[in-house]
């Protein structure tokens, strides 16, 4: 199910392509373990593509298309350690997340250069949303300690919790 970014026009655009610049100059963009070589290789020029004009869902079908995925990844479990087929929607899970946290970061930006705060909402539908997702809809955040926590925590373990995890269906907004 596709997001609905509230506040994804140009210039929130133009602070994630910013972004995902920074990192890639401080060597810090994240690569998924999943990643096969020509992940690796594409993954970075989807990214700027897609920020720049399309969404989650087409960086997602973009990661698809290219191939980026090995079919199968180690897995450490109670018989040792054995090959596992990855998950037909990596790409997915992957696209939605990383295109969330630099909208977030562009968004954390905007919101520390013009003085507005930043509020949880559920940004893309769930039939089963988890308790601890429902409960901080509505809270706002700080946007320097937000921003300096994404940045710092790539991937998706961040000190604050945001987002909060794949597939959580939550995203912040201006207000």
């Amino acid at each position: 199910m596709k997001f609905n970014f509230e506040n994804l026009d140009q210039q929130t655009r133009e602070l994630m392509t910013s972004e995902i610049k920074s990192d890639i100059n401080n060597e810090r963009l994240y690569q998924s373990k999943r990643f096969n070589e020509n992940g690796h290789k594409l993954y970075a020029e989807l990214l700027f593509d897609n920020v720049s004009n399309g969404d989650e869902e087409t960086l997602a079908t973009a990661l698809k298309v290219n191939n980026c995925f090995v079919d199968k990844e180690l897995r450490n479990g109670k018989n040792g350690i054995t090959y596992v087929k990855v998950p037909e929607t990596a790409n997915q899970t992957l696209a939605d997340s990383e295109f969330n946290r630099f909208y977030i970061r562009a968004l954390a930006l905007r919101a520390i250069s013009s003085g507005q705060t930043l509020t949880i909402y559920r940004a893309r539908h769930s039939d089963n949303p988890r308790a601890e997702s429902e409960g901080i809809i509505g809270k706002q955040i700080d946007a320097q300690k937000l921003l300096k926590d994404l940045r710092e925590n790539i991937g998706t373990d961040t000190a604050l919790g945001l987002p909060p995890g794949p597939n959580s269906g939550l995203s912040l907004k201006l207000t």
